[in-house]
Formats: structure tokens, sequence, C-alpha cells
């Protein structure tokens, strides 16, 4: 998608500043912020330390050639942080249950603990200056702005004005990203996202369409083709009153409290969603082969790592596989 045929094209208006370079002198001396771990040592590792400061969790395998991609960039960007974050790397071949419980369906995938909590959290072998941007929100900024942190905080902005609603405002700001970065995956699946918001899925769906394959596998862009893919299941799945009802009679009517958190999901009341899948697992975890954890997974992927529904969801799941 260029400028020249945005749907929401924008300007800057001048507005970019100079390059400056990132990063800081690695720490000289004490322990390294970086480690292995395993199952058993997870809570000490990982739950613990992230009451002290951020923890991120490199979920990786020997196999994966994207891990081998990102791990030595994580390595290095967090050794630059001079003790902002701290690194603990897990190897799912050998440690899986962890990264089964916590919906882990893609590696590499990098989960941020703050206060012996997931908080955040990305996938795919992203480039090193989008790992220093999520390290800077989790620990604090560690040098000048460039060019590539303002665009971050355009996004970020962007992002703000589409969950408040205002989706015109919003799609100005990714339309003015892509004209200064047209391959740029957030401001692409930003934009997508505002279509779908204005009621215009099928264009969505078309401008996502014929990317190239670096574009098309971003896992922010795979997220908003799940996402369409779901808006269009849930149109064939029946009246939601009629559902309701169903379910005022028969509360364990599992299918169709599971057909219910679809159409809640697609209609944007999330809690809504996640709660009648947690209502499932709660009752029958066996119903469907575990489908609604399955299903939940699925949601946790299009709403992200960090959203507000996927935290609080993410920690009943939590509660209700643990407990």
């Amino acid at each position: 998608m260029s400028g020249s045929n945005n749907p929401y094209n924008a300007s800057f208006g001048g507005q970019m500043s100079a390059t400056a370079s990132f990063g800081a002198a690695p720490a000289a001396g004490g322990a390294s912020p970086i480690k292995d771990t395993t199952t058993a040592n997870f809570a000490k590792d990982v739950i613990e330390e992230s009451r002290k400061q951020p923890v991120l969790v490199d979920f990786w395998a020997p196999w994966c050639g994207p891990c081998k991609q990102l791990t030595p960039v994580l390595e290095k960007v967090v050794t630059e942080a001079q003790g902002r974050v701290k690194l603990v790397k897990m190897n799912i071949d050998d440690h899986p249950s962890i990264a089964g419980q916590l919906g882990i369906q893609s590696i590499p995938a990098v989960i941020a603990f703050v206060d012996g909590r997931p908080a955040d959290g990305f996938m795919g072998a992203v480039p090193e200056s989008q790992v220093r941007q999520f390290i800077d929100r989790l620990g604090g900024p560690a040098g000048a702005d460039d060019q590539a942190a303002e665009i971050a905080a355009v996004l970020e902005e962007a992002s703000g004005l589409l969950a408040a609603g205002d989706v015109n405002g919003a799609a100005e700001l990714f339309g003015a990203v892509l004209q200064a970065d047209p391959e740029n995956a957030k401001a692409l699946a930003g934009m997508a996202e505002c279509m779908i918001a204005a009621g215009q899925s099928q264009r969505a769906r078309e401008a996502l369409a014929d990317l190239p394959e670096t574009l098309a596998n971003d896992a922010g862009i795979q997220a908003v083709v799940k996402k369409l893919d779901q808006i269009d299941e849930a149109r064939k799945l029946g009246d939601p009153v009629a559902i309701e009802h169903e379910l005022a009679t028969n509360p364990d009517n599992h299918e169709q409290r599971i057909k219910l958190a679809k159409i809640r999901n697609v209609e944007g009341k999330r809690e809504e969603a996640a709660e009648h899948l947690l209502t499932v697992m709660r009752k029958d975890r066996s119903f469907d082969d575990d489908g609604a954890r399955r299903q939940l997974l699925d949601f946790f992927e299009v709403w992200g790592p960090k959203d507000p529904a996927t935290v609080s969801a993410r920690r009943k799941l939590s509660s209700i596989l643990f407990s």
C-alpha cells in the first residue's frame, strides 16, 4: 500500500525528524541479564524476578530458523539496556508445558512479565529497532529520539485513537506513517483495522491481499486476517438473541455458548466473549477436545498480548489451568 493508493491518505507535513542512533554501551561487570530456564525454575527465574524488574521470556526451539535470527538481537539489545530488563530463554522442545499453558502457538514468541504476570509480548523475528522500542516501553527509553521512535509514537497514538473510536483520526495517522514507510506492517494492519471499524471488511481483506511474503507473515497482519475470518464465521452462526434464549433454558449447551462467544467477539464485546469460553472450561474441559480453550487462544492472537481483555482472560485461564 503506497501513498498514491492509500484510502486514508495523509501527511506528516514535514514533521519527521532526523534520525539518531539508539543504544548504549554494555554495562561493565555485574551478573549477566541473560539466562536459560527450565520448567522447574520458571517461577524463580521469571515470576519472582519480574517483581523486581521486567523479565522477557524468549520461547524458542533449536529447529526454528526465525528463533536463530531473533535471539542474538534480543541478547544484544538486552545487554545494551544496562539492567533495565532481563532476558530468560526457554527451549520449548525440552520444556513445552509453560508455553502451552500461556497459549504460545508459534515461535519465536517473547512474553514480558511484570510484577509476576504477563504484561506485553510479540511474535516473530522482528527487527532490532522494534525490539528496542519494546524494551523502552517496559524499562524506559535509553537514547535520543529518531525517526523510528517518532513513527512508533505516532503508531501508538493512532492505536489509542482507534481504541477510543476515532476511526478517521486513527486512519489519518496510519496513513501518514504509510507515506513515510509504505511497508510498515503495523501501519498496514492499523489501516485495515480502521476499515473493519468502518464496516468495510471486504475492503480490508483486499488491502491485505497480495502483500510481499515478509509482510504477509507479520504477526500483526496475520492477526487482522484471522479477525476477518472470525467476522465471516460469526455471520453464519445464527441469531444471538435466539442463542441467548437457548442458554437461558439450557446453560450447559456448550456448543451454543461457544457460538455466542464468537458473535460477541466480533461485536467488540471481548470480556463477555472470553467469559463464555471460560465458563465452558470451568464446566467441562473435555468438551470438543478442550475447544473452548483453543478458541480463547485464537481470540488472544487477534486481540494481542497487551489488550486488557487478553490480560484479564489470560489470568483467569491460568487460574483454571493451575487450580
